[in-house]
């Protein structure tokens, strides 16, 4: 529920200079305004599943792109009943919309790559909700081996030596010498991860899907006392959420989805660091980077 302090989910994930919406609560395009954000560097919207507070947002959204005349196509990754849900709306307040809504419906209960790009992917995570809902795991793909300079300069290797060397092939000089590709290349830079995940109870089958990932967000509805309430509304705790990024050995966690109850939100940020010291709250306006190891 929203507060006058807290609004419903949304994030916003740079990667690359590629901008994806995960989830698209009341207020979105308001707190995208306040935080400088453009609207149309958005082109990829992710819903993790259809309760108001995670896309109620949407339509707003939508009628403000076209608006600004938006041209681009704008793809919306979700459960298969949201076009059913958002599509008399747009027939309604958007009849003249310049451009194209994508709908691109995934499996709640199967993990699968929904998005893939030559830098990055996404795969859903399937969770624990009253209705079907799923997390995303957002990867980057790993580079190509960097040739060392010196080695071109001696060997002058060809344009498709160099492609394969690259792609971790060994040199073999024109004497037949083989110089193995270590000695040669230098690793690409680590690839960075980032999970999302929420809403859910505590389950931990999902723990090997996130497993290192560099942040992890879990919700953290609930306090450790009120465990009975967060298993039946399916709801995890911040003790929880804890303990998922604990078992998973991430490198951060983020916990957020808190429930209005708290005005101090430093009760669920200590319990959780009680089991898992990296917690951060993922409080309205803040940015984490996911620095390179």
């Amino acid at each position: 529920m929203p507060t006058s302090e807290r609004y419903p989910t949304a994030q916003v994930l740079n990667a690359s200079e590629r901008f994806f919406l995960i989830d698209c609560g009341e207020g979105t395009q308001k707190q995208l305004r306040v935080h400088k954000i453009r609207f149309t560097k958005i082109e990829h919207v992710f819903i993790s599943h259809l309760h108001g507070d995670h896309c109620f947002g949407l339509i707003g959204l939508i009628s403000s792109l076209g608006l600004l005349g938006r041209k681009a196509a704008l793809h919306i990754h979700s459960h298969p009943d949201l076009e059913k849900i958002l599509q008399p709306q747009l027939d309604f307040f958007c009849k003249e919309l310049p451009f194209e809504v994508k709908f691109e419906p995934f499996n709640p209960k199967e993990s699968t790559v929904i998005y893939s790009d030559k830098n990055l992917e996404v795969e859903t995570i399937p969770l624990r909700h009253r209705v079907p809902t799923v997390g995303f795991l957002f990867k980057e793909k790993p580079e190509d081996r960097k040739v060392k300079k010196e080695f071109v300069f001696i060997h002058q290797p060809s344009i498709r030596e160099i492609l394969d060397i690259k792609k971790g092939a060994d040199y073999h000089t024109k004497d037949g010498i083989r110089i193995p590709n270590a000695q040669i290349t230098n690793n690409p830079p680590p690839i960075r991860s980032y999970a999302f995940c929420t809403d859910t109870k505590y389950t931990e089958g999902i723990v090997d899907q996130i497993k290192n990932v560099d942040v992890l967000y879990h919700e953290a509805t609930f306090s450790k006392d009120m465990a009975a309430l967060a298993k039946k509304t399916y709801h995890s705790t911040a003790e929880q959420a804890a303990t998922i990024a604990r078992k998973a050995e991430v490198g951060e966690l983020l916990i957020g989805h808190f429930s209005s109850r708290y005005k101090d939100l430093n009760v669920l940020l200590n319990e959780a660091k009680t089991v898992f010291s990296n917690t951060s709250l993922a409080e309205e306006g803040r940015v984490f980077n996911i620095l390179l190891k």
